[in-house]
């Protein structure tokens, strides 16, 4: 597998762990469980998005020079 698909995969994988995380915080009554799942949620999805930034080959600071 490429570079490209490895980190796409990664992001799927960390996807999927978001919203079962989310859909935990849903399902329980305890407000601070559920906040502390939240916050992991969009701790993970802040990686996954970077992480898919990544494997699209060009962003910040990686356009021509910026190597």
């Amino acid at each position: 597998m490429s570079v490209a698909g490895e980190s796409a995969s990664r992001a799927q994988q960390l996807q999927d762990r978001v919203r079962e995380l989310n859909d935990r915080a849903e399902r329980t009554s305890d407000p601070k469980e559920r906040r502390r799942l939240h916050d992991e949620a969009r701790r993970m999805q802040e990686q996954s998005m970077k992480e898919g930034g990544r494997a699209g080959g060009d962003g910040p600071g990686r356009g021509p020079g910026g190597r």
